[in-house]
């Protein structure tokens, strides 16, 4: 077996485990040993050899047809946004130094942020802030220039504890962030960060082991805000074009309701900070 890294065995193993038998229609006679599936039940379903299959897991066959990776994929009922990643894991990528991105926010985005009577900031690749508005900072002074969201919701317990559910707006922020690393797990920043995560956050070390991929998408979030209290406000999450994949985030709360209310006061709050 190779020493080199294998994030195709990795997430094969990892999204295997999370599919039960019922979930495919195999009856379960006895007692099973393993969580999920086991490799010869996955090769079968996919129509190719346990052998096969089993070199995959292991990296002793790196370079799959498409057809043979729809095939599992669908077995492991990967969404689309999993497909994708699983697909992008075996792309041929053109050889280059690694190094560091610097990522520079569009001039007119900047500007749109600044202006925007919403709190508003963009989040990078690696979901860094890259700007932000008063709003946002009244919404949450971790949303500063600088911050890096995986950061503060898995190392700052009073970010953690704006959201409610806070497990599953942690497991949604990873899965956004592997979508947006895609198959450049061996970016420096990508290493740097899940480094650092994994050492500090048994939580972040559970949740990363899944191979969980989502899209960055809008949603409706519950906040748990110190001064205003419950709030509950919808989540935009849009793509900023000719840039590597920033977003542009926004919140903003439903007319007439308490929320749209509390934000009325947040923005009183956020008229005393500095714009960013």
């Amino acid at each position: 077996m190779s020493d080199e890294p294998n994030p195709l065995g990795g997430f094969l193993r990892a999204r295997r485990e999370l599919v039960t038998p019922d979930d495919v229609g195999i009856p379960v006679l006895g007692t099973r040993r393993v969580a999920g599936l086991r490799r010869e039940e996955v090769a079968m379903l996919a129509g190719i050899s346990a052998d096969y299959y089993l070199r995959l897991e292991q990296g002793r066959d790196r370079h799959p047809s498409a057809q043979v990776l729809e095939s599992i994929g669908r077995v492991l009922q990967l969404d689309d946004e999993g497909m994708a990643y699983l697909l992008g894991l075996v792309a041929e990528k053109p050889r280059r130094t690694r190094r560091v991105r610097r990522e520079v926010v569009p001039a007119g985005t900047l500007t749109l942020v600044r202006q925007l009577p919403l709190p508003a900031f963009v989040e990078g690749r690696y979901l860094d802030v890259l700007a932000s508005n008063p709003l946002a900072l009244a919404l949450s002074p971790r949303l500063r220039i600088g911050g890096n969201r995986l950061r503060d919701v898995f190392l700052d317990p009073e970010e953690r504890a704006m959201f409610p559910q806070s497990e599953q707006a942690a497991a949604g922020l990873i899965a956004g962030f592997r979508a947006s690393i895609g198959a450049d797990t061996d970016d420096p920043r990508v290493i740097e960060l899940v480094g650092e995560l994994s050492v500090a956050s048994p939580l972040f070390r559970r949740l990363w082991a899944r191979h969980d991929v989502g899209p960055r998408q809008g949603a409706v979030v519950p906040f748990e805000h110190p001064q205003l209290g419950e709030l509950r406000l919808n989540r935009e999450k849009l793509l900023i074009g000719g840039t590597d994949r920033m977003t542009l985030v926004i919140y903003h709360a439903d007319p007439g309701s308490d929320a749209a209310e509390k934000l009325a006061l947040l923005a009183s709050m956020g008229a005393e900070s500095p714009a960013r």
